[in-house]
């Protein structure tokens, strides 16, 4: 495709997002609330607007990486829709309740603008190197147009029909990997209290056949005590656990183990480590 797009919303994944696309050619107007972000992306060729009206002015395509639904509303709804032209395309990578991810693009279609719902699976170095997975909601046409920005940034597109689906499929991946960073965390624990070594533990859990590319990960993160920059913030980790428990109970579905990771993140976010990686459940862990 060509033409200018823009990028709104430059945090780790974001940010990550953009300089991929940059660096396969795509020409980018970029805004995030904290400018400073967006420095290392004007250096690589990118326009820094500033503001979310500017960045989106005279582009028919638009990615948004926002942190929650309050931020959609007040950049999406409230900043960038009134700016955009008919017809214009929104690629919305933000993970919301798939009730709203429905209800946004319900609104959208409403102003005359169109949504593609693209949920995307990976950390920001794999942002960086187009190998994300990229899970898409919405008509053919509107995915079809847009599937060069979706090919650049992910190793893998994979459609899932109607919108909400894609975001159900993203908060399902994001309940595994809360739930095998909390467990991890508290297996150590139990293990420190009768008297392991913390470190030896770590590694020997990471280099097991009970292990996984996250425990590993983690793991690695745990043993160095290095939780910034964060890869997840355990906030959005709340976050993403507490709009997928709901959503499974408005389905009829009690998820009571996943509740009580959820629990779990609450209290390090409740602490004050809400910005440091969803490792940092470590050291609130008894041990």
């Amino acid at each position: 495709m060509s033409g200018r797009l823009a990028f709104v919303g430059l945090g780790n994944m974001g940010g990550g997002m953009a300089a991929r696309l940059l660096a396969q050619g795509f020409e980018l107007t970029v805004h995030n609330r904290t400018p400073e972000k967006a420095a290392p992306l004007a250096a690589g060729g990118a326009v820094v607007a500033d503001s979310p009206e500017a960045a989106v002015a005279g582009v028919g395509t638009v990615l948004i990486s926002l942190a929650d639904e309050h931020a959609v509303e007040e950049v999406l709804f409230g900043r960038i829709v009134p700016a955009l032209a008919p017809g214009s395309v929104v690629v919305d990578t933000s993970t919301v309740s798939p009730g709203y991810a429905v209800e946004a693009a319900g609104r959208l279609a409403e102003a005359g603008l169109r949504r593609v719902e693209a949920c995307v699976v990976g950390n920001p170095l794999q942002a960086r190197e187009g190998q994300l997975r990229v899970y898409v909601s919405g008509p053919e046409a509107d995915v079809a147009e847009v599937r060069p920005i979706l090919d650049a940034i992910g190793s893998e597109v994979v459609p899932t029909g109607p919108f909400g689906t894609a975001t159900t499929v993203k908060l399902i991946f994001n309940l595994l990997l809360g739930a095998q960073v909390a467990s991890l965390a508290e297996a150590v624990g139990y293990g420190v209290t009768a008297g392991l070594d913390r470190d030896q533990l770590l590694q020997a859990v990471a280099a097991s056949g009970f292990s996984s590319v996250v425990m590993r990960f983690r793991a690695e993160l745990m043993r160095a005590g290095r939780y910034q920059p964060a890869f997840f913030r355990s906030v959005l980790m709340e976050k993403d656990l507490r709009l997928a428990v709901a959503a499974a109970r408005d389905n009829g579905v009690d998820l009571p183990v996943l509740e009580s990771v959820r629990a779990a993140f609450a209290s390090v976010v409740a602490a004050g480590d809400g910005d440091k990686d969803a490792a940092v459940v470590i050291e609130h862990t008894k041990h």
